[in-house]
């Protein structure tokens, strides 16, 4: 009897445990959440006008972010997103506004037409990524500037490797030793944007920024603008008057072109996000499983699969963000190329 008790005391010790290890890797708020019955993996996946990092007890760990609401009757308004919750944080109107469970901002009045400037999650973790990379930006340029014969060491030369990387397997294979000079700046920007945020992410509390289908759009939109404002005449050449093609065939043939135009930009969009929110999604599940399933296997297999994701995760940060300035290189070399 006395080792029954003690055995079914120890199964919820041991479960929690492994939960906890788990759930450090996605997510301190996780274990508050109920897996059966709310829906914390969208919860983590998708933006919101406070940044959530923890729940203690029934208390959410939680800091506000600026409401910025613009209208034509009354101009600019700025305030808290805390107004939208009252004391136990319950859904609260505020000046005409409520704030929806989709993170979605209304007037309660149907008529009243206002611009949403709000500073999200998601936006308020990119600024704060594009801050710390132009902080490391400028001080391994000023490390250069003092010291440009002294090999950099530690962490300064692994950024020396990955600038190295950039170039040299991508940017000169595609664009050509000389026009790639012209290009660099956007490839490294690119690169190291989407990489940084790739990491950032999944770190616990992290927002999912490059997992925001908005901001993969701008991205790809960079590249798009980019290789058409650069592109040749012969790359125009080559859409409107496909060489090695009958005359007859250009009314089926030039749509198909511009098409193509659009077709890859929308491709860097939908890859960039689908792979960044696929994994999320997946190591939220496993934990999720610990919660439906309340069993100590649950937990043994879980636990050593959500490490396996997280470590994959690791590789994919890095792989989409490689993919993404390979295939604006291969776009952009496209359309600088002239003609032999």
């Amino acid at each position: 009897m006395a080792l029954s008790t003690h055995v079914s005391t120890a199964r919820p010790r041991f479960i929690f445990v492994l939960s906890l290890l788990l759930t450090l890797l996605a997510g301190p708020h996780a274990l508050a959440e109920k897996a059966a019955g709310d829906d914390f993996i969208m919860h983590h996946v998708k933006d919101a006008h406070a940044w959530h990092f923890a729940t203690i007890g029934h208390t959410p760990i939680t800091l506000p972010l600026p409401i910025i609401l613009y209208s034509p009757d009354r101009g600019l308004e700025l305030f808290s997103s805390s107004r939208f919750v009252d004391a136990h944080h319950h859904p609260l109107p505020y000046k005409g506004y409520t704030l929806t469970h989709h993170e979605k901002i209304v007037a309660l009045d149907a008529g009243r037409v206002f611009y949403d400037l709000s500073i999200t999650k998601n936006v308020a973790a990119m600024l704060m990524s594009v801050l710390l990379l132009l902080a490391i930006a400028l001080a391994a340029a000023r490390r250069y500037q003092r010291n440009p014969q002294v090999a950099p060491r530690g962490f300064w030369a692994l950024l020396e490797l990955l600038i190295c990387y950039v170039r040299d397997e991508i940017a000169i294979p595609n664009l050509g030793p000389t026009k790639q000079k012209r290009f660099m700046p956007y490839l490294l920007s690119m690169f190291f944007f989407i990489w940084l945020n790739n990491l950032l992410g999944l770190l616990p509390g992290a927002a999912n920024v490059t997992g925001n289908i908005s901001i993969t759009l701008v991205l790809a939109l960079f590249t798009f603008v980019l290789t058409n404002l650069n592109g040749s005449r012969h790359y125009w050449g080559h859409i409107f008057n496909t060489p090695g093609v009958p005359r007859w065939l250009s009314p089926i043939m030039v749509p198909v072109e511009l098409l193509g135009l659009f077709t890859k930009p929308f491709s860097l969009m939908i890859r960039l996000f689908a792979n960044i929110t696929a994994g999320h999604i997946i190591l939220l599940s496993i934990i999720g499983l610990i919660f439906i399933l309340q069993s100590t296997w649950a937990a043994v297999i879980s636990v050593p699969f959500g490490a396996f994701m997280f470590l994959l995760k690791l590789l994919v940060a890095f792989l989409q963000a490689y993919i993404f300035t390979l295939l604006s290189a291969i776009y952009l070399g496209a359309a600088v190329e002239e003609h032999a």
